[in-house]
């Protein structure tokens, strides 16, 4: 047995643990990155990359069929893409993470890290001692139903349908979140019949409705048989192939089953009922990323594993302002945390935005709708300008602002259609920095982009 000391000591080496640690080091300290898997992560190898990866082409095949004149074939060449995404996630070779890490003077320390005690954490048989903290970066892992015959087959989840190399003729989705709409539409545009099964009317429920219906209308029209207000009484192995019950009667059989049905924080396994913490459940923490319930203030978490704001570049937000307030307290600084400084993750609470890059594209920031007893404002309308339509043939998209008229601002934007991703940081900036709606009338939106909807907003609430 070793024992190694450290200023600090994160668990998880995805990018939310990646930006902890190389905060920490930027503000003088030492620290160990503890990873089990591979270092970059959960995002890298098998979700946020990988899943894009595979949409891209679909997408970009499907919208160069709008344009007149643009010469297209009329299917992807699946191993071209495959080899595309392979690319991206170096095959699972995480050494050019290592590298990173041991250049950016962090230790890269591979294994199961469980805390064993204040301030430790073990590693096999080694133990790491931390000077000042323990940051927790562990993500989130599926959350599997309980359905009659799931566990007598081999059953996808999100990590085998981003690292599948070959296309299923047949594809069951359950779920019809984002991970299951993204990846039921990859699939159907590299070739497999998709059948989803979701539990609502449409799709993306937690959003504006007019976004379900949308992207509910984009996989219907990539020939997805979507089956709503189902889900699945029992599964079964026939001959080879898996079948599907439907709730209230139906079946299908496919070759692959994807489950899709929601994330839970990765917290078993880690120790955390020596220190008084339930094993399993979300670590809670203060703006800060302090975690509330231990004395001393030396256990920090930040990303999925907090159940805050479960996307990987909010994740990485409050895993740099945790940082910041750890190496300040190393130093002896006196700070403030007030909301919206460096060492509060405030954006949070307010302005979280989110991209779901189906066909068409979702993204959003804040809320989606009014707020019962605030003095809210929702304003709609048609994604329909010049900027669009050279954009696309019969582009069809739609767009939605909330505004707190009180002050005049915005608290929530929609967009849902074609390429709506880049536009999107506009929005999050207006909500962040509380611009009047009077000044923001004054940022000119250049023509001919789909940008110019911004004016029709704004025109359409009254300026």
């Amino acid at each position: 047995m070793s024992v190694q000391t450290f200023d600090v000591i994160v668990i998880g080496a995805g990018p939310v643990g990646e930006n902890a640690a190389a905060r920490v080091v930027r503000g003088g300290l030492t620290a160990a990155l503890v990873e089990h898997e591979r270092f970059g992560g959960e995002c890298s190898y098998w979700a946020c990359i990988p899943s894009k990866a595979l949409l891209r082409p679909g997408n970009l095949l499907a919208a160069a069929k709008r344009v007149p004149g643009v010469p297209v074939g009329e299917k992807l060449d699946a191993e071209a893409v495959f080899a595309r995404r392979d690319y991206f996630t170096s095959k699972g070779d995480d050494s050019g993470q290592v590298k990173w890490a041991k250049d950016t003077d962090i230790a890269p320390i591979r294994g199961h890290g469980r805390i064993t005690g204040e301030r430790e954490v073990t590693v096999g048989e080694d133990v790491l001692v931390a000077r000042r903290a323990v940051v927790v970066c562990t993500g989130s892992v599926p959350s599997v139903p309980s359905i009659p015959g799931l566990n007598d087959i081999q059953y996808w989840g999100s990590r085998e349908a981003t690292s599948a190399s070959e296309v299923p003729a047949r594809l069951g989705v359950l779920g019809g979140g984002v991970v299951g709409v993204e990846m039921a539409q990859a699939w159907a545009k590299l070739g497999s019949k998709v059948d989803l099964v979701i539990s609502g009317d449409v799709p993306l429920p937690r959003m504006a409705g007019f976004v379900g219906e949308a992207v509910l209308k984009g996989l219907r029209d990539d020939g997805i048989t979507v089956h709503t207000g189902s889900g699945l009484d029992r599964v079964s192995s026939v001959d080879g192939d898996t079948r599907l019950e439907l709730r209230g009667g139906g079946q299908i059989t496919v070759d692959k089953l994807l489950v899709a049905t929601g994330r839970r924080p990765a917290t078993k396994d880690l120790g955390l009922e020596s220190i008084g913490l339930d094993a399993g459940s979300a670590l809670t923490v203060d703006d800060s990323g302090r975690v509330s319930k231990i004395e001393g203030g030396w256990l920090f978490a930040a990303g999925d594993v907090t159940g805050r704001a479960p996307l990987t570049h909010q994740g990485k937000y409050a895993a740099r302002a945790l940082g910041d307030v750890i190496a300040a307290e190393a130093r002896g600084e006196t700070f403030d945390a007030a909301p919206w400084s460096t060492y509060a993750a405030t954006a949070d609470h307010h302005a979280v935005p989110q991209v779901v890059f189906t066909d068409p594209e979702v993204a959003s920031v804040g809320l989606a709708g009014a707020e019962d007893g605030k003095p809210h404002r929702v304003v709609d309308i048609d994604i329909a300008v010049a900027g669009s339509s050279l954009h696309a043939d019969g582009y069809e998209g739609k767009a939605r602002i909330v505004v707190d008229t009180e002050r005049g601002v915005l608290v929530g934007v929609t967009f849902v259609g074609q390429d709506v991703a880049e536009m999107l940081h506009a929005a999050t900036i207006a909500i962040v920095g509380e611009v009047p709606l009077h000044r923001l009338w004054h940022a000119v939106p250049a023509f001919p982009t789909v940008n110019e909807v911004w004016l029709r907003l704004l025109e359409e609430y009254g300026l």
